[in-house]
């Protein structure tokens, strides 16, 4: 590797991913110092190859700052992969579309990403795979967990936190006799995401299946993204709408009070469709002038018209063992109605992909034989 890695470089970006145990704690890895330490006419003194001090192959360069003669030493395989490009190119956190697996139905049929309980337990590459998934695809289905109270808390913390909310840890779906969701009723649910109204929302819900006899209660899945991606081909104005006028989802009940104003489509600072927040349970009246909220309805329709497109929507039916883990600011779940007569009876309970993403990172490097523990 040549030395232009180093001259191309900004000097303050360079400077400041200084690995050295001056500027780094050698246990934590975070650095000593604030960029304001530096001083502001930083400049590269002298630059030379260093082999590596084993006698190896992987070789370092060293430079010397000016005016404050600090010396630097980085890998050389560390600058190839990090320095900054000639040409902006993006990079990713793993939560926009450029970095998902977008579907319809069809491209799932018969290859659902799914896990048997013991296997995911035991198996570290088999558990990996399960939470890759979920940043792939949105979601994993675990079969034969135990059918036991509480069980979905267990599932949750083999990845990351519960998120307890005003239902608690978790919540049971099923028939109430006095219910304060729609959920907790035998009614049709159109695909929707979870806890808009929250700040921040809940990023990964499960569903645990205990019992399912009733007729009817089946499920179903909505790529939210993919569903974006195509509204944004076919009607660009209806896309760029949903992800400029914010609205107020709402939840209230006797002990609850619940508000958060947002889109209904997120983009990142590129444009790329990085979340969804779609309840039409939960959607408050618009506060705008009569033109937005004219042009936000209009687009609210032909979002909701191609979330309903039978091609979108992949149909299921949970039974009991079953466990359903999937990204809440992705997908959209639905369920057909179902005989309020019949047993069905499912535990959910929220967590995040955070704790998620650094499970599968630890698992991970402990497969690359790093020592980190799973």
């Amino acid at each position: 590797m040549s030395s232009t890695a180093i001259t191309d470089s900004p000097a303050p970006w360079l400077r400041d991913n200084c690995p050295c145990a001056a500027c780094r704690d050698p246990r934590t890895g975070q650095k000593l110092f604030q960029i304001t330490d530096l001083p502001a006419d930083l400049t590269l003194g002298a630059v030379r190859e260093v082999p590596a001090a084993d006698g190896g192959s992987a070789t370092h360069w060293e430079v010397r700052w000016e005016p404050e003669g600090h010396r630097s030493l980085y890998p050389a395989a560390w600058l190839a992969a990090h320095a900054p490009a000639t040409s902006y190119a993006a990079g990713g956190d793993g939560r926009t579309e450029a970095e998902k697996e977008l579907w319809a139905a069809a491209d799932l049929a018969g290859q659902l990403p799914e896990a048997g309980w013991d296997a995911y337990i035991g198996d570290r590459e088999v558990r990996a795979r399960a939470l890759e998934a979920v940043g792939s695809l949105g979601f994993f289905l675990l079969r034969d967990v135990p059918c036991r109270d509480r069980m979905v808390l267990g599932v949750a913390e083999t990845f990351g936190f519960v998120r307890r909310t005003n239902y608690g840890e978790l919540f049971e779906v099923r028939v109430e006799a006095d219910p304060n969701n729609l959920a907790f009723t035998g009614a049709l649910i159109t695909p929707h995401t979870d806890n808009p109204y929250r700040d921040p929302v809940p990023t990964v819900q499960l569903l645990h299946c205990l019992r399912n006899e009733a007729v009817g209660g089946d499920s179903g899945l909505v790529d939210g993204f993919h569903a974006a991606a195509l509204l944004r081909s076919e009607d660009r104005r209806a896309f760029e709408t949903l992800t400029r006028v914010p609205v107020e989802f709402a939840f209230s009940d006797a002990r609850t009070e619940l508000r958060a104003e947002r889109p209904l489509i997120e983009v990142d600072p590129l444009g790329r469709i990085r979340g969804i927040r779609f309840n039409n349970r939960s959607l408050a009246a618009l506060r705008a002038s009569a033109p937005v909220v004219e042009e936000f309805y209009a687009a609210y329709r032909a979002f909701g018209e191609l979330l309903l497109r039978p091609e979108l929507r992949l149909d299921f039916r949970l039974t009991p063992g079953d466990c359903l883990v999937f990204d809440n600011t992705r997908l959209l779940h639905a369920r057909t109605a179902f005989s309020e007569s019949g047993g069905r009876h499912l535990q959910g309970a929220y967590a995040d992909l955070d704790g998620l993403a650094s499970t599968l990172a630890v698992l991970r490097r402990a497969g690359r034989g790093e020592g980190a523990q799973a």
